[in-house]
């Protein structure tokens, strides 16, 4: 069944995956399969003031709607673009003031309910994939997902009920509520590609954003007739974690190759050469505890000061270190953040030092075209250039621009602004 706007490729049912997409011609590395505009989307209140809420562009010079004082536009066009969702908003921005709060998904669940009601003709989006098609998986649900979902239901009509006649009912909402959630739609990037594409731990594909459209390029060499895969998950950790990752949140056991053969599982778990090598019990243990830390951290990040956020990832290193590997992904993890946190701190020099041991291993765990890689050879070239490490920094940008020039394409503004970073240093 060919795909209305996506040439080049087919929609088929495979037995063991359901919906997926195939290549009925060639497609080179770096090379364009789709571009795919947003059915509906949010931008997160942290980026608020950053980027325009109707075309997502990054800019300095943004100026704020006058009314809720909270979103902000490029110009007066991108304003009356959004104006159509954004009164949704506006209005009970102003009515809730500081109580204004209800998360990203419920505020995009109530621009969906409301673009289904002012759309008539099917938009680009619908004509790849209707909204009706979307996985909801409410069998697969456990409590805990079903109380998120009445609590997201509750907030919808707490915030939205005077401002939107006639909410469908619940069992309506359950559903839509589940369909964004399973299927990852598009909470601040567009995520329409989740729906669409299935996943592989080893993706021949990947999906970048240009504004509010997605686009999809291959990273791998694909061949007519072969499958189009995505990745729905972050690929640096070990087998067992991706497919608990990913049974969690869209109810799958993954048999991807990667999955099947595990041939980075063993450099991704990388244990420190000691004496005395550690039983598989104490191995299993630190797991435990590098699971545990690290969802502790997540949930740390909204009440300790940062100072506190430090000393635990250090701890953690500390702990971790006396078994693992400083090449092993849990260790890496959190090196990951205590550079985060060093960068908050304007600690330049504790950032670069992190970063420096993070970039190789990421070069090694995740596939060739990772914009996890990309992104800190971006991050590890700013710091190099801001503490005058010129030569160093242009080759760690240098490195950066080679997979991103293949991941959003050449003619992309990100890639055009770190090539004038490389050339402002001649």
């Amino acid at each position: 069944m060919k795909n209305e706007g996506i040439e080049g490729t087919e929609r088929f049912l495979s037995p063991d995956r359901g919906r997926g997409l195939r290549a009925v011609r060639h497609f080179a590395v770096g090379e364009l399969v789709f571009a795919c505009p947003a059915y509906s989307y949010v931008l997160t209140v942290n980026e608020r003031g950053a980027h325009c809420e109707h075309c997502f562009t990054r800019r300095e010079d943004l100026f704020k709607c006058g009314k809720c004082k909270q979103a902000y536009y490029c110009n007066v066009d991108c304003q009356r673009g959004d104006w159509p969702m954004h009164k949704l908003e506006c209005v009970a921005m102003c009515a809730y003031g500081e109580n204004w709060c209800p998360s990203e998904t419920v505020r995009l669940v109530a621009r969906i309910i409301m673009k289904q009601r002012v759309t008539t003709d099917r938009t680009p989006s619908e004509r790849l994939l209707l909204l009706k098609e979307f996985e909801a998986h409410l069998d697969k649900m456990d409590s805990e997902k079903e109380e998120l979902n009445q609590a997201d239901i509750a907030a919808l009509h707490h915030f939205y009920s005077k401002h939107i006649s006639d909410l469908p009912d619940d069992q309506a909402l359950t559903e839509l509520f589940a369909q964004v959630k399973s299927e990852n739609i598009l909470i601040r990037n567009i995520k329409m590609n989740v729906a669409l594409m299935n996943h592989s731990c080893s993706p021949n594909v990947i999906v970048t954003y240009k504004g509010t459209v997605a686009e999809v390029r291959a990273v791998q060499e694909i061949n007519p007739g072969e499958e189009i895969f995505d990745s729905y998950i972050d690929l640096l950790y070990p087998t067992e974690d991706r497919r608990e990752r990913l049974l969690d949140s869209y109810f799958f056991m993954c048999q991807c190759t990667e999955c099947t053969s595990r041939s980075k599982d063993k450099a991704k778990m990388e244990i420190r050469k000691l004496s005395s090598p550690p039983e598989p019990k104490e191995i299993q243990s630190m797991v435990h505890y590098a699971k545990n830390v690290i969802e502790e951290f997540r949930r740390a990040k909204h009440y300790k000061n940062i100072l506190e956020l430090l000393e635990m990832c250090e701890l953690s290193l500390e702990k971790m270190g006396a078994i693992f590997a400083d090449t092993n992904v849990y260790m890496l993890h959190m090196m990951y953040q205590a550079m985060g946190v060093c960068l908050y701190m304007q600690d330049w020099d504790g950032a670069m030092s992190y970063g420096e041991k993070i970039v190789q291993p990421y070069s090694v765990h995740y596939p060739t075209y990772s914009l996890n890689v990309a992104s800190m050879y971006l991050k590890l070239g700013r710091l190099y250039l801001g503490l005058e490490k010129k030569s160093q920094g242009v080759k760690a940008l240098k490195k950066a621009l080679a997979i991103m020039e293949v991941a959003h394409g050449k003619d992309h503004h990100y890639v055009a602004e770190v090539k004038r970073e490389i050339l402002d240093q001649k």
